[in-house]
């Protein structure tokens, strides 16, 4: 990442995945558990569930709808997070298709 100053503070260019900027492991893998959790957040509060309502909707109990909206999604699979998103009326739709360099990557588009 390109590194400059401005106003005497060096900065860097974000890679566009704070967690890879982090030089955490299984950077993409957090990035889009993430963007799941927080359409999850979303959908949450546009269909104006409870906590308690959103997990019997999702298949979890309340404290772990609690530590989702708090960003706790250590202990959750993608599978999982997407599974909660159908339960609350979202299509999930996965594209697979040729990388343009010799190894892919994982993204996620939210429409």
């Amino acid at each position: 990442m390109a590194k400059r100053v401005i106003e005497g503070i060096e900065v860097e260019a974000s890679s566009g995945n704070v967690f890879a900027d982090l030089d955490l492991p299984n950077a993409e893998e957090l990035q889009i558990k993430s963007a799941l959790v927080i359409e999850i957040a979303r959908a949450v509060k546009r269909l104006g569930l409870t906590q308690q309502e959103a997990g019997q909707r999702m298949g979890i109990p309340q404290p772990k709808v609690s530590g989702l909206m708090r960003g706790d999604f250590a202990n959750f699979s993608e599978r999982k997070l997407m599974d909660c998103l159908t339960r609350l009326g979202y299509d999930i739709e996965i594209q697979v298709r040729p990388a343009a360099e010799s190894t892919g990557r994982l993204s996620l588009a939210l429409a």
